[in-house]
């Protein structure tokens, strides 16, 4: 597996449980437990990408300006779910942030995967490509045991 795989595998995921939690409604137990899983999911895919994928990367002009771009936009995203976490469930305010939260990531995602991965792909050998999907893997696992 490559970082490309591993990253995707994550979008992957992301999508549906964004989709999950649009499909829900009121201060239900489903919305919440969907919302967490959702939550751990971004913030340990955003610190393990970080460490994993665009540390190399920032170190590259090729790729320096869409690292920071991209990180720039987790932090975008940490702020959409804090107001999440503030916003009362049952009120269309909540879902109206939901829907802004689905935007924002989608089109994160859509970035790195139709634009970004390109020219990282340019920059990163081979041999690379596959050690990065282990550390990434490896940083996810240990920032979902922290907050565990």
């Amino acid at each position: 597996m490559n970082i490309f795989q591993a990253l995707r595998q994550d979008h992957d995921k992301q999508r549906q449980l964004l989709e999950a939690l649009l499909e829900t409604s009121g201060d239900t137990e489903e919305r919440v437990h969907i919302f967490l899983a959702l939550k751990d999911e971004l913030i340990s895919h955003a610190v393990a990408e970080e460490r994993a994928f665009y540390k190399p990367l920032i170190m590259d002009d090729m790729t320096q300006e869409k690292s920071r771009h991209a990180i720039a936009e987790h932090h975008e995203i940490d702020e959409l779910i804090e107001a999440l976490e503030a916003e009362d469930r049952s009120s269309p305010a909540w879902l109206s942030t939901a829907k802004k939260l689905q935007a924002k990531v989608l089109h994160h995602l859509d970035d790195e995967e139709q634009e970004f991965f390109q020219v990282a792909g340019r920059v990163l050998e081979d041999k690379e490509k596959s050690a990065l999907a282990d550390e990434f893997l490896e940083e996810k696992r240990d920032h979902m045991d922290v907050e565990s």
